[in-house]
């Protein structure tokens, strides 16, 4: 049985401005319960413009940050937090920004040695207009996480996604464009500081509609996960790898999620992405993944906090 946090005040930051603000709400509830199960004295705060006179007012011994997307997970909250010097969970503020922003991140993990996938940024007119690449590619936000608004182009498409110049566009004007990897769709949960990451195991993820997306993450019956994941035994070995890697280059803290592509005809593995603030709901990854690995999720919660500090 976990030990008790009862000396403990821990505000959790969920809901937040962001598109992923539902899936942060439901994070954050599974979150503030468990710590509530742990015997912490817990304020749940949807996070709003006002957070840094809310959390001056409250004095938390520890911020649980359970913000998903900008703002949340792009350092903005983390800056905050710094200013205030309350320990708060997951990376800081460089990593965190950092692993935001797709372009920067796939530079810096590419130059550690981790396999990214081609491609670059485009004006998100230019990618309507015509083809940037060859098809298929993906299109997504360069700062945007939970695979919103993300479009798959293939051989046979009729064009490049017109939803791009949308009049209720809000990503962005630049948007990443990358090589489509077939095969596989794969996750690796990651726990621990930047020197000495350590990899939980490597997920399955099977998509009832073909692609991991919105709904197929969060949405019940969307997805099913196998883990461990079955592949060559070389190749799970790989994505363990990569995700430690991914992890340190960044400068990662607390619990991360790397998202990979792997080809098993082609025996080849890329990493897509790194998620600094994994969702913690029940059809989450990173938690089943901790489950795997021995540790139930109020002990992966307790130890999220534990990991706590400031700077960071």
């Amino acid at each position: 049985m976990a030990a008790p946090l009862s000396d403990r005040h821990v505000a959790v930051l969920l809901g937040g401005p962001s598109s992923e603000r539902e899936v942060s709400l439901t994070s954050g509830k599974a979150c503030a319960d468990a710590l509530e199960r742990l015997g912490a004295k817990v304020t749940r705060i949807d996070a709003r413009r006002d957070v840094a006179e809310v959390l001056a007012r409250l004095k938390p011994d520890t911020v649980f940050n359970i913000l998903h997307g900008s703002w949340g997970e792009d350092g903005c909250v983390q800056g905050i937090l710094e200013t205030l010097q309350i320990p708060y969970t997951h990376s800081g503020l460089l990593a965190s920004a950092l692993a935001m922003d797709k372009a920067k991140a796939k530079a810096v993990m590419r130059a550690a040695g981790v396999i990214v996938p081609g491609g670059g940024l485009f004006n998100r007119h230019e990618v309507a207009r015509a083809h940037v690449i060859e098809p298929p590619y993906v299109v997504k936000p360069n700062a945007e996480g939970s695979s919103v608004g993300v479009f798959l182009v293939f051989e046979n498409s009729n064009g490049p996604p017109q939803l791009l110049v949308a009049p209720d566009w809000t990503f962005g004007e630049e948007v990443m464009v990358e090589p489509y990897v077939a095969g596989k769709e794969l996750a690796v949960a990651v726990m621990g500081e930047a020197a000495g990451p350590r990899a939980l195991a490597v997920t399955e993820i099977v998509s009832a509609s073909g692609f991991y997306d919105y709904e197929a993450k969060y949405g019940e019956g969307g997805s099913r996960h196998v883990v461990p994941a079955l592949m060559p035994a070389h190749a799970y070995e790989a994505a363990l790898r990569q995700a430690e890697l991914a992890h340190a280059a960044l400068g990662c803290r607390g619990l991360t999620r790397a998202d990979f592509r792997y080809d098993d005809l082609k025996d080849d593995l890329v990493l897509l992405e790194v998620n600094t603030q994994p969702g913690m709901t029940p059809t989450s990854l990173a938690p089943e993944q901790a489950a795997h690995a021995g540790l139930g999720f109020d002990d992966l919660v307790r130890w999220i906090v534990e990991d706590a500090s400031c700077p960071r």
